[in-house]
């Protein structure tokens, strides 16, 4: 109990602290006017008061990744506190944070087009296609989890299809609606039932009879059953990404670029909702670890449900919260994941009008734009939705790595501290590049020949960022 309390203060010391050294390093500027008032077009430009950006941003991030990934890298034990209070600090809240602030000095455009103008045309067009394909991924990911969740609760009343019909024509009107007639509604509901049902769970920690396992040097190994084949680095960096670091959230901070009133504000809705979310993460994770007896029996009740996180998060929210909890997890463990993928969609839309300078203010081009992106989805539908969710993981991480260099390319020609997100960047390159060669659905090596591409690759793509940088500043100097 004690390692999760100190987890917990420690999160919060890093949003005042780190958080206002980074807001520092970037240099906010308080008399700019940001892209909500400049841009204004009562779609996706729309000023919102910051309690209600602060809880859509929140449930953008979110989703099943702070409760699912949790709950599944509970099962390597305590190391996954560690990774999740350093990860949300030095890496996520720091992505988050200067992601979402690069977006709104460069009028709320989409990740994509921020990467192409530090890291080159060629760059931007690769992550336009990679940054799509993600969203679709995430929008037919967070499509079947909560239409299978559903299902299960209502006992299979009107079948999984029909759910999946349901929540595809939500998907359709938050995708094409102004952001502030539906999205701007719902998602304060949803986000305080969230974050109710994690105060629930911590409640539930401190008078309840569980005994949370302590972040001790005994500890600090891989607990899962299978040690050789699902390796702690890099299989548990990946498997908890939006309670630590997530290139999805770096999508979804323009949506709300295109809705914040002051640049001062930036701390709050991005640094702030990431720690928010690695708080969740904790308690998740800490309620996997305890509500089973402890983390192999974790592993046994997990082997046993086909490793079905919805299964495990059913469970502990039932037991743990009793009535309340069941309704609760009916707004938490579903309205969460829906709540990502309307705006995966929304991302996606936004990222294909900034591409072909689409005029978004107009419903027949949101309606054009929406119509493929649906439709593609709805036919990754019936590919096995365990592999989407693999591939998601690994290349939610990969966006996330990209980001961190091209922030760090920013920092450079800015004359900022680089550091702060270079150390992020090289970590990250070195856990991505090695899962997919270690990885079932990457090459399946074995691990010692994994570790050493994955360090050659890392040393690799550290030389291409030098050279790009050399090259950049060459430019500059020539002009």
């Amino acid at each position: 109990m004690i390692s999760f309390l100190l987890s917990i203060v420690v999160l919060i010391l890093g949003y005042f602290l780190y958080g206002k050294f980074i807001e520092k390093i970037f240099g906010i500027d308080p008399e700019r006017e940001t892209p909500a008032i400049r841009l204004r077009d009562d779609v996706d430009f729309v000023p919102l008061p910051t309690w209600k950006i602060f809880l859509i941003q929140f449930l953008n991030i979110a989703g099943l990744g702070p409760i699912f990934g949790a709950i599944a890298g509970a099962m390597f034990g305590p190391a996954a506190f560690l990774w999740i209070v350093l990860g949300s600090i030095l890496g996520g809240a720091v992505h988050d944070y200067l992601s979402g602030m690069l977006s709104v000095r460069h009028d709320g455009l989409s990740i994509s087009e921020i990467v192409g103008i530090y890291l080159g045309n060629n760059m931007k067009q690769l992550m336009r296609l990679f940054t799509i394909v993600l969203l679709i991924f995430v929008g037919t990911v967070f499509l079947m989890g909560p239409a299978k969740i559903i299902d299960g609760m209502t006992a299979n009343i009107w079948n999984l299809w029909g759910w999946v019909g349901i929540i595809l024509a939500y998907y359709v009107l938050s995708t094409l609606l102004p952001i502030d007639k539906m999205i701007g509604k719902l998602y304060p509901i949803f986000g305080v039932a969230m974050l109710l049902m994690a105060v629930g769970l911590l409640l539930a920690l401190f008078f309840g009879d569980y005994q949370i396992p302590e972040l001790v040097p005994s500890n600090l190994r891989n607990m899962t059953t299978d040690p050789e084949t699902t390796p702690l680095f890099p299989i548990l960096f990946v498997t908890i990404a939006c309670g630590a670091i997530s290139g999805f959230h770096a999508t979804q901070s323009p949506l709300m670029a295109r809705c914040m009133k002051n640049e001062r504000l930036g701390r709050k809705v991005f640094f702030g909702t990431m720690i928010t979310e690695g708080v969740v993460a904790l308690i998740w994770a800490a309620a996997a670890m305890t509500f089973f007896g402890n983390v192999t029996e974790l592993n046994q009740a997990m082997l046993a449900n086909n490793n079905n996180a919805a299964w495990a998060a059913n469970e502990i929210s039932l037991n743990m919260l009793g009535g309340f909890g069941g309704i609760l997890a009916l707004l938490g463990i579903v309205a969460a994941p829906i709540t990502s993928g309307d705006t995966a969609f929304r991302s996606a839309r936004l990222i294909l009008g900034d591409v072909f300078k689409n005029d978004q203010s107009r419903a027949m081009n949101r309606l054009i734009i929406s119509i493929p992106l649906f439709l593609i989805a709805f036919a990754l539908t019936q590919i096995d939705f365990g592999i989407i969710w693999r591939y998601f993981a690994w290349s939610n991480q990969t966006l996330a790595t990209v980001v961190l260099w091209t922030i760090t390319t920013y920092l450079i020609h800015e004359n900022k501290a680089y550091w702060v997100t270079l150390f992020p960047a090289l970590f990250m390159t070195m856990v991505c590049s090695t899962y997919i060669l270690i990885a079932p659905e990457g090459f399946h090596l074995p691990n010692n020949i994994a570790y050493l591409i994955g360090s050659l690759v890392t040393l690799g793509i550290t030389a291409l960022f030098w050279i790009h940088i050399a090259q950049k500043k060459k430019l500059i100097v020539g002009q």
